[in-house]
């Protein structure tokens, strides 16, 4: 693999050049008209102009992608996060033009992107999943009928949903009237389709996943958990691994259930299973991302290795560099989602960054997609970099956290900056005895 073009943008574009970088592989770099003067469109050694601003036009423009990806002679495409990189289409057209897709199959990616679809391939499995609907409801009627079985409260979710999208918890009849219309139309809008399904809502629940890796030889593996309980409308905010919560025994019996529900579906590249977990450490399915997480720096921090890396060698139909017992985890890493966003409202705050800076440090790394002077547009996620700080232990890793957050500059533009500085000296969060609440609940002066 001499060439490889990223399909996607920003940090996570910068963070695939790296490893191509050091692999002495080229890079190609698509680029919409809002991102032409951004560091990633600078630093691949070549980039094409791909649209206009708006995602369809861009980014999410299958057919010119693989247009330039054919004229520039590339041999793979990284598709990334978010976009089209768990768009099973996407991945055929890539793997039929003669192209390495890197990521898992398309047949995967189809089973794992319907919710229910992977629901039922779970339970086949023998993985744990949620209490709820093993089809969709196509009826208010049908969702009272079900949600009274299992138990109020409960969540209804798109079937095609995942980032928070999709989601609503309904602690009543009432409320699931109100949402079940809305949510259907939703669901359509953004995923192509209306089916929702119900599942029990889990109180007082963490979300905690486990990164697993196979390849094409049969091989699989797990790189241990992260923990990414502190969310805000569903999203998460913050990770950290390993988790603060889990006792070994629940840890050690989630590893081997994530790798039997990869083994399930035929996993070959990264991918995530996420799970939900109650407080008295009973886990449930919830989904599988096909896909590199936008967390995956606190995998790479605590054990050392490139994941990039990892899913090129096993596109080009490499073994697992490591196998189960050669894989070691030292330290504690926490990651910091740093948004141009109202840290009061959560709402985007788009502008032009003055200024951008933050303390270099052992233990400190961060991923920007932004520099000083870039413009934060309207028109994607409003991510500016993934900070990540990682010590010898929590307290330590949360130590450098505040230093950090104490001396980062981020002028021009509003941030989460504060809230994560107040997050890091808010005792229940120094405790690690979170749940996905914790935002919600607790009276942050920057939330």
């Amino acid at each position: 693999m001499q060439k490889i073009l990223i399909a996607n943008r920003g940090e996570i574009a910068l963070r695939i050049i790296r490893t191509c970088r050091e692999l002495e592989i080229k890079t190609v770099a698509v680029y919409s008209d809002a991102d032409k003067d951004l560091p990633f469109v600078k630093e691949a050694d070549s980039a094409f102009r791909i649209g206009e601003p708006p995602v369809q036009k861009s980014y999410l423009n299958a057919d010119e992608i693989l247009r330039i990806a054919k004229a520039e002679n590339v041999d793979g495409i990284h598709p990334g996060y978010g976009f089209l990189s768990e768009n099973a289409e996407f991945a055929r057209k890539v793997r039929d033009a003669g192209l390495t897709f890197i990521g898992p199959s398309p047949d995967t990616i189809d089973k794992m992107g319907d919710k229910i679809v992977a629901r039922t391939t779970m339970e086949i499995a023998g993985v744990p999943v949620v209490p709820g609907s093993e089809l969709g409801v196509k009826t208010l009627d049908e969702s009272f009928e079900l949600a009274a079985e299992i138990g109020y409260p409960v969540m209804l979710k798109a079937s095609g949903g995942g980032g928070g999208i999709g989601m609503v918890l309904c602690e009543n009849e009432q409320a699931l009237a109100k949402n079940f219309d809305s949510t259907k139309g939703r669901a359509k809008a953004y995923f192509g389709t209306d089916e929702v399904f119900i599942e029990k809502y889990i109180k007082n629940a963490r979300h905690v996943e486990v990164q697993v890796f196979g390849d094409s030889h049969g091989n699989y593996v797990h790189l241990f958990e992260r923990d990414c309980s502190i969310q805000r409308r569903h999203q998460k905010v913050i990770e950290e691994a390993p988790s603060p919560f889990l006792k070994e025994e629940a840890r050690q019996k989630m590893y081997e259930t994530a790798v039997k529900a990869a083994k399930a579906v035929d996993y070959v590249n990264a991918g995530t299973v996420e799970f939900i977990v109650d407080e008295n450490e009973n886990f449930y399915f919830l989904e599988m991302n096909t896909r590199l997480q936008v967390e995956h720096p606190v995998t790479e921090s605590i054990t050392g290795l490139d994941l990039v890396k990892w899913q090129i060698l096993v596109a080009r139909g490499e073994k697992l560099p490591l196998m189960q017992g050669e894989i070691q985890k030292k330290g504690w890493a926490i990651e910091f989602r740093l948004y141009a966003e109202d840290p009061v409202r959560f709402l985007p705050s788009p502008g032009k960054i003055s200024e951008f800076s933050w303390m270099e440090s052992n233990g400190v790394r961060v991923d920007p997609g932004y520099e000083s002077g870039s413009t934060v547009t309207p028109f994607y996620d409003p991510m500016v970099a993934k900070c990540i700080v990682t010590g010898k232990t929590r307290d330590e890793a949360i130590r450098l956290g505040q230093e950090f957050f104490a001396k980062l500059k981020l002028e021009g533009i509003k941030s989460n900056a504060p809230l994560f500085a107040e997050v890091l000296q808010e005792k229940g969060f120094q405790s690690g005895n979170y749940t996905t609440a914790y935002l919600s609940e607790r009276k942050l002066a920057s939330k």
